[in-house]
């Protein structure tokens, strides 16, 4: 069987300079992925046919970042009984407001796990699939345990600062 792998699929190229961040944490973790460009509106059959084959051959978690309607993540969860990661893009007149909405608003029976619009949620979004993999895989779950050890440090290393300057 393939080493397992997440699928990143985005509805748009303009989704990319937010899940960059995404892609970043799954590096950060060693884990390999996939990333596509495709859409649940403009080409469903095409989105299908992805989500059948990737988990085939070893998809464990799908992230979908789409803004506007964003109906991608949901798309996925339809097809596919593998965790979906929703990540509202925070474009068009609504500030991802409307994205924030249709990720999250599913029916019972077929989850989004939805992070935060923009950027942040697309960090998160990479954090999660780390955990959700992590599950099954213990050196995943230390890795995932000291990159948390790790921002804490940074967090009292910044106080620490703070403290300084304020003495």
């Amino acid at each position: 069987m393939s080493k397992p792998f997440v699928a990143v699929l985005m509805g748009s190229d303009s989704d990319l300079p937010t899940m960059q961040a995404t892609l970043d944490v799954l590096r950060t973790f060693e884990i390999d992925f996939e990333a596509k460009v495709t859409s649940a509106h403009r080409t469903p059959a095409a989105t299908h046919a992805y989500v059948t084959d990737a988990e085939a051959r070893g998809c464990k978690v799908f992230i979908c970042a789409a803004g506007l309607a964003a109906h991608l993540a949901g798309a996925v969860a339809g097809i596919t009984t593998r965790p979906v990661i929703g990540v509202p893009v925070d474009c068009g007149p609504l500030q991802g407001h409307d994205a924030l909405l249709s990720t999250v608003m599913m029916p019972g029976g077929v989850p989004v796990a939805t992070v935060a619009i923009g950027s942040a949620g697309a960090k998160n979004a990479g954090y999660l699939a780390a955990q959700m993999l992590a599950v099954g895989d213990d050196a995943l779950a230390v890795a995932v345990k000291e990159e948390r050890a790790k921002s804490a440090e940074a967090v009292q290393a910044k106080d620490a600062a703070l403290q300084a300057k304020l003495a």
